[in-house]
Parts: C-alpha cells; sequence; structure tokens
C-alpha cells in the first residue's frame, strides 16, 4: 500500500523542492521525517525510489501553514533532505526554496491575491525571522511569467522581491558569534558572520587556489576539503551552533577577488558539496561581511563602504548575485548595524498532485 501527501513541486530561485501544507503531513516529527526521506527517495545516491535530484539543491522541503504571528501571514518551516544519509534537519534557513512560498501561500489559499501584486509576510520558522515576497498576481492568480532573469536558471520568469527584516544573527544570536571579525582556526583567519545564514568566510588565496575554479574542481581536491571540513567542525560551537559534524550549517565560502565585473568572487561549500551558485542568504552574509571592517573580505572589496543603501554583486560559479543592503552606523564595527537585505529571485510551479509514499511499516 502506498500513501498519497498532496504537494506542489516548485522551484524556488536556484533550487527545487517539495512544498506541503503542514496539516498534510504528520505532526509526529518523526514520522514526518521518515515520510519525506520516502519522498525524495532517501537515502541514496540517484534518489532513484523518489522524486528527488540527486543534489542537495534538489533535495529540499518547505512545509507552510497560517501563521500565529502577529506580524506574518505564513508560517514556513524549510527542512533540507540529505540525498545519501537517513537525515532531516531543520538547521536552516533556504531563501531560494523561500522565493517560492509566497507562490504557494496563494496557490493554496493561504494568502488572497491582490490586482497586480501581491505581499505575503513570512515568518521563518527556522530562525524566527521575518520576511516579506512581492509576488506578481493577476487576475486572482500568481503569475510566473516575466523578463526576469536569475544566474543558474534558463529562461525567465517574473520577479520575486525578497524583503528580510532584521535577520542579523538569527541563527547563531549575533551578526558577529564569535564577537570578532577575525578569529584564526588552523592557523586560516577567518570571518564568522550570521545575516540570515551562518557563514565561514575565508579567503581562497590562504588554500592556495584562486577561488575560481569550477564546483567539481574544488569537490575533486580532497586536501581542500579536508581542510575546510576541520574548520568547520570547530567554527560551529564558536558561532553557538554546538556540534555540526551532522549539520548543514555553518556554510563555507571562499572568497577572492572578482574577475567578471562583480565586487567579490564566491565559491561555497553547503557544506560538503560545492554550490552550482550561491544560496540567498548565504550571499546576503557574505555580501555583509564584505562591508564588515577588518573581515577577510573587507579588502578584496573594490569600493567604499558609505551608510545607507548599498548594492553588492556578488559572483559566483553560474553568474552574479544581487545583495542590496542598508546599513546605519558603518566605519565603526560597534555601531554598524544591518537594518534590512533585499533580492530579486523567480519560482515557478512545476507540478501539482500528490507525492506518493509507501506505508510506514514498524
Amino acid at each position: 500500500m502506498q500513501r498519497a501527501i498532496p504537494a506542489l513541486l516548485m522551484r524556488g530561485g536556484t533550487s527545487k523542492g517539495l512544498y506541503f501544507l503542514a496539516s498534510d503531513l504528520p505532526a509526529d516529527e518523526t514520522e514526518r521525517d521518515q515520510l519525506l526521506l520516502a519522498a525524495m527517495g532517501s537515502p541514496d545516491a540517484r534518489q532513484i525510489d523518489g522524486v528527488g535530484g540527486a543534489h542537495p539543491l534538489t533535495s529540499k522541503v518547505a512545509i507552510i501553514s497560517p501563521s500565529q504571528h502577529p506580524e506574518a501571514d505564513v508560517d514556513y518551516l524549510f527542512l533540507q533532505v540529505s540525498v545519501t544519509e537517513a537525515l532531516v534537519s531543520d538547521a536552516q534557513n533556504c531563501g531560494n526554496i523561500l522565493a517560492g512560498v509566497g507562490p504557494f501561500a496563494i496557490e493554496r489559499g493561504l494568502v488572497e491575491a491582490c490586482d497586480g501584486e501581491t505581499a505575503v509576510r513570512i515568518h521563518m520558522v527556522n530562525t524566527g525571522a521575518l520576511a516579506v515576497a512581492h509576488v506578481s498576481t493577476l487576475n486572482g492568480q500568481v503569475n510566473y511569467q516575466g523578463d526576469c532573469r536569475i544566474d543558474g536558471v534558463p529562461g525567465s520568469a517574473a520577479a520575486i522581491v525578497l524583503d528580510f527584516l532584521d535577520i542579523a544573527g538569527s541563527s547563531c544570536g549575533s551578526l558577529l558569534p564569535t564577537g570578532n571579525c577575525i578569529d584564526v582556526i588552523d592557523g586560516v583567519a577567518v570571518t564568522c558572520v550570521d545575516n540570515g545564514m551562518p557563514v565561514v568566510v575565508l579567503n581562497a588565496r590562504d588554500f592556495g587556489i584562486t577561488g575560481s575554479e569550477s564546483p567539481a574542481e574544488l569537490e575533486a581536491n580532497s586536501e581542500l576539503k579536508a581542510r575546510i571540513e576541520s574548520i568547520r567542525l570547530q567554527a560551529g560551537p564558536m558561532m553557538n551552533l554546538g556540534d555540526v559534524k551532522n549539520k548543514t550549517v555553518p556554510k563555507m565560502c571562499l572568497v577572492s577577488p572578482p574577475v567578471s565585473g562583480g565586487h567579490i568572487n564566491t565559491r561555497t561549500f553547503i557544506p560538503h558539496r560545492v554550490h552550482e551558485a550561491i544560496g540567498v542568504l548565504g550571499a546576503v552574509s557574505a555580501a555583509t561581511a564584505c562591508l564588515l571592517p577588518d573581515s577577510v573580505a573587507a579588502p578584496l572589496l573594490d569600493r567604499q563602504v558609505a551608510e545607507g543603501d548599498i548594492t553588492l554583486q556578488v559572483e559566483h560559479p553560474t553568474g552574479f548575485f544581487t545583495v542590496a543592503l542598508t546599513l546605519e552606523g558603518c566605519g565603526l564595527l560597534a555601531n554598524l548595524k544591518i537594518i534590512r537585505a533585499a533580492l530579486v529571485r523567480t519560482a515557478r510551479l512545476l507540478m501539482r498532485g500528490e507525492v506518493m509514499v509507501p506505508e510506514i511499516t514498524e
């Protein structure tokens, strides 16, 4: 016997995953996670017996429900389903999958569509932070067609503007979880930052590489991967994340001088595969590191930082990611405050229906 669970399969930004109403899933977390592993086909490197795409970027889940938060319309819980392990993690947010939450909420009747654009206020359950998704809507329905292009996704779609509100320290408790702009781990200078995503920023030069290598080249470099993982495991407790051996955070971001006209070049371990682009909130944290005095990334930024609105082009393996930040009190670290982060994503509904999973037996 199989069990049918209503779901939408959606692309959100440069990721893809299953979107569920919380009411359609088991309330018990253990039972829920078993169901999600079966739906994705994990653990199996090919995820051949499920709908996962055999990569962390395509093995993701969003669970949405009406919100009890006074300033939100919906609650959004993100779950990362491991491809090769029987592991479902809620240790992080996902800004790419977030791009599909607004459209999902409208598709499933949680938010009524307005004429032209609908603002969906989202409570990100993983960290407690808030975001507002501005979704194109026509004739009471989500409009997915448009001329917005984002690197890492073929073609174009309607723009979805995401405003993040006061997300600094949302996972680690503060923008700089260790209290320092620079820490030294295994002899390597690092900047540990959390502006929506816990990230350890490292200079690619300190590992004897340019930082412009392809994801495949970096994944094939076993010595590099071992060094980065050693630093990650030590950074986790320093960032108030505890033992991160079985967690998907912090992300590890190698930075280097821009090579294609942007402001900073990046390669991100998420944490064991190398991202083909860069995660939404990972890009926000990496861009934020560029603005922090004396950080690992600051000397690589080829522009002056001033108070107010600033836009940074973050280079990644398949193009650029534009991050807009609003700063107060820059210049002195003690006075610096990131009060807003915004960026543009797209999303598309790929399939609606039911995902079939085997009945769980004891």
